[in-house]
């Protein structure tokens, strides 16, 4: 058996809802590290702490917590919108593969550009990097599908995709300090896209722009 026949070997389908798990889990980290700044360090990503402290756990820890209420909201509503809707589509098996690798190797990359640019000061947490991954999962899966922006302006999901990965690399490219961490977003769209390539030899852009559907 070859390593791609064995990589794309499917999962047994099943449905669990782990979507909703994964937000009760990362409200229930909000709520612990709302009260312990100790934990918010011991959780969250920094570059120091991981190279030289030595907590490596960090590059998977960091994506269940959050800054702040509007954080956590923001990421969990994209979480509970395309979320279940994906893992409905692929089974809960593969939606958790695809949400924790993504979210993992977005710790992993981030944190090689961090050391590369020299910034150490950072405390990279949020699941946006995992969430960006299931949107474009989303868009890949529904590629017909149209996405109301802030309720009002109706948007098809590979144009939103498109859009926000733009934008994320103009801000990146811009270096503005707004504390969102742009870069993780981009891997996020960036390791879903290789996930759906590798894992079903699906190439996005054929789903968007090739007529297929899958």
């Amino acid at each position: 058996m070859s390593l791609l026949t064995a990589a794309r070997k499917p999962f047994r389908y099943e449905f669990h809802n782990t979507a909703l798990v994964l937000i009760g889990l990362n409200v229930l980290v909000y709520l612990l590290t709302s009260t312990s700044p100790d934990l918010v360090r011991l959780l969250s990503m920094n570059p120091l702490y991981v190279t030289r402290g030595g907590y490596f756990w960090q590059v998977f820890t960091y994506q269940f917590v959050h800054g702040g209420i509007g954080h956590l909201l923001s990421n969990m509503i994209g979480l509970l919108f395309f979320g279940i809707t994906v893992e409905r589509k692929i089974g809960s098996k593969e939606f958790l593969l695809l949400y924790l690798l993504s979210g993992t190797l977005c710790g992993i990359l981030s944190l090689f550009v961090y050391l590369a640019m020299g910034v150490t000061y950072v405390f990279l947490m949020g699941a946006s990097g995992a969430v960006f991954a299931i949107l474009l999962a989303y868009a890949v899966l529904y590629p017909r599908s149209v996405i109301y922006l802030w309720a009002i302006v109706p948007i098809p999901a590979p144009v939103l995709v498109i859009g926000y990965a733009v934008m994320e690399t103009l801000h990146l490219i811009g270096g503005v300090n707004t504390g969102v961490a742009h870069a993780t977003h981009l891997i996020g769209f960036a390791v879903a896209w290789l996930y759906f390539l590798i894992r079903f030899g699906i190439n996005p852009l054929n789903a968007w722009f090739g007529g297929r559907r899958y």
